[in-house]
């Protein structure tokens, strides 16, 4: 018989998550093992997903969207080697997780979101004053609040728009996953020269975010 979310606290499903999904997968820096431990992830969650909040996969949110697997998210903001009182660009909040981890951190946290329902569940879930709601469309970012220190985009994308490229401020790094035929693979970049060469480090399972796809003719 399958146990009750109600059986199981909240807390020890997430010291769960931590020991057997990041721990053990190179998530190993204590700001973000900390701050993962910290956020209750099942508040980002559709209620009646809140039971497998934990597991190691992604939880379908509708409007062809996700919220990432621990892991996904893990391995990004150690990627992205966040620093108290950096400015984040977060591009695809969706329901906020990520930006109420990224807050515990010590980032102020811009989170860029289209779907309104789904911003609606991240204002509800979080209210701290580190982080800027923004509604607006994904690929154009948050331009008036730019530079960045840190730009990280919670879904796979095929191409990486040069709006989003001039928001980072020189020498601040990029996080985001990419589509690569029928893989998925996490790559990072640092801005030099006002250009971002992105590099992968890990191959991942994350779901597409909506305007991101090549354009046709278009080579990455």
């Amino acid at each position: 018989m399958a146990t009750k979310f109600s059986e199981i606290s909240a807390a020890d499903m997430r010291s769960a998550m931590i020991d057997s999904q990041l721990r053990t997968n190179d998530v190993i820096d204590a700001a973000v093992v900390g701050a993962m431990a910290a956020v209750p992830r099942e508040a980002h969650a559709p209620a009646h997903l809140a039971s497998v909040a934990y597991m190691d996969r992604a939880i379908p949110l509708g409007h062809g969207r996700a919220l990432n697997a621990p892991l996904v998210t893990g391995r990004m903001l150690v990627a992205a080697a966040i620093r108290p009182g950096q400015r984040v660009l977060l591009i695809g909040s969706a329901t906020g997780y990520t930006a109420a981890v990224l807050s515990r951190l010590g980032a102020e946290v811009h989170a860029v979101e289209e779907q309104a329902e789904l911003m609606a569940i991240a204002q509800t879930a979080t209210a701290d004053a580190n982080i800027q709601w923004v509604t607006g469309s994904l690929i154009s970012g948050a331009p008036d609040a730019a530079p960045f220190d840190r730009i990280i985009i919670e879904g796979a994308i095929e191409t990486l728009p040069d709006a989003l490229t001039a928001q980072l401020a020189e020498g601040g790094r990029l996080v985001a996953a990419r589509r690569e035929d029928a893989v998925t693979r996490l790559v990072q970049g640092v801005k030099a020269g006002g250009a971002v060469a992105l590099r992968s480090f890990a191959d991942m399972d994350v779901a597409p975010l909506p305007g991101f796809a090549t354009p046709a003719g278009f080579t990455f």
